[in-house]
């Protein structure tokens, strides 16, 4: 128990410190820490006995035992973005102090006082494994968190069950027994497990979070350039397997110094995440958007002939044109589209190609879509076929 005791102090402080780093991005591991905080005030406590009163010392222990474990509640509940139950707990605590009292101090019942205690402790154990059943990532952590919790609940009923039909001796853990061995030797091994598969799931929580940032643009929720790296290297060995065409559109915001020097670069921040939506909302799934800096996006099309791609591209020009957001400015854009010319080209050539094309639209007047000399061969051979297939 001191073991237990002082390794749930070394967890409190470990995850009180991640706390303070990432209470942003991950809930709950306040309420985790206080809750361990709490563990280790009631281990304490029940080491008092020769000093303070023994009943006063066993229903204060009792009162931070039910407290830290019902904060652990919260904390999964806070976790998984869902409102803490807090009636609820500090229902179940007011009972569990009510209960320990009165069969302590004024009808001694200790099997009647272990009984009641787990049955309460239970429920927040019980609570727990629904979030994990619910909510939880299907993921080894959530996995492995989901059956420490399932079998911490298991184990607190048993004991619960077992001394309304076999009394308080077999439950009792000042004396010496087999069943009274096992669940403390459980339950110590448990406080710290508990632990780690909260953390567990909590550091896969995180993981996600960093790859998210580092593929992501923070602004408009868009890949960046590091992210859109990857999805082409996904979609060019599709392209190697299936021979399907690729096309990519190079996007460039008309004007767009001119909307930042007249209504601040806090409004153009916002009609940068207004373009992002509009482009994202005339996509396919299958399709990614990146914003490559300033106000230059790009699209990248698996499996999309050019000519489908004028659709998509004419439809985002004519979106951005007609549409405007909370009384935003409008915008227009000029479009550059390229298709993959082989699958030994790379990234950047194909960026090139449409880029050539983006700068070529600007040239001619801006708001306005140009192909690249490989996508206008590519959109005439289609053409020419489809009409030597009508006659």
């Amino acid at each position: 128990m001191l073991m237990t005791t002082l390794m749930c102090g070394a967890m409190s402080i470990v995850m009180f410190s991640v706390y303070r780093s990432f209470r942003r991005e991950v809930h709950g591991l306040g309420h985790w820490a206080a809750g361990l905080l709490l563990l280790v005030c009631a281990s304490m406590l029940f080491g008092t006995r020769e000093v303070l009163p023994p009943a006063l010392s066993m229903i204060a222990a009792n009162a931070a035992l039910v407290a830290g474990i019902g904060l652990s509640m919260l904390g999964t509940e806070k976790f998984y973005g869902l409102a803490t139950s807090r009636r609820a707990y500090l229902l179940i605590l007011v009972l569990a102090i009510a209960g320990n009292s009165w069969w302590l101090l004024v009808h001694p019942d200790f099997s009647a006082r272990v009984a009641v205690f787990s049955l309460l402790v239970f429920l927040f154990y019980a609570r727990q494994v629904q979030l994990v059943w619910r909510y939880g990532e299907r993921h080894f952590s959530s996995f492995f968190f989901g059956v420490l919790m399932l079998l911490q609940a298991v184990v607190v009923l048993a004991r619960g069950v077992s001394a309304l039909l076999h009394g308080g001796a077999s439950v009792n853990l000042a004396v010496a027994g087999t069943p009274a061995g096992i669940y403390l030797a459980v339950a110590n091994f448990m406080a710290l497990l508990l632990t780690v598969g909260f953390m567990t799931v909590a550091t896969r929580r995180l993981q996600q979070i960093l790859e998210r940032r580092s593929t992501h643009d923070p602004l408009t929720q868009v890949l960046n350039r590091r992210g859109f790296g990857d999805a082409y290297a996904r979609e060019i060995d599709n392209l190697r397997r299936r021979r399907v065409p690729l096309t990519l559109l190079s996007i460039d915001l008309d004007y767009f110094k001119l909307i930042n020097d007249r209504y601040g670069h806090a409004v153009g921040d916002q009609v940068l995440a207004h373009v992002a939506t509009v482009i994202k909302g005339a996509l396919r799934e299958s399709d990614c958007v990146a914003r490559f800096g300033g106000e230059e996006f790009v699209v990248l099309m698996p499996d999309m002939p050019v000519h489908n791609a004028l659709g998509v591209a004419e439809r985002i020009r004519a979106l951005l044109r007609e549409s405007s957001h909370a009384g935003l400015p409008s915008c227009t854009v000029s479009i550059g589209v390229a298709c993959q010319a082989s699958v030994v080209e790379g990234l950047e050539e194909l960026l090139s190609r449409a880029d050539a094309a983006l700068y070529l639209a600007k040239e001619r007047g801006r708001d306005r879509i140009e192909l690249d000399a490989c996508a206008i061969t590519e959109d005439r051979t289609r053409s020419a076929a489809e009409i030597g297939t009508a006659r």
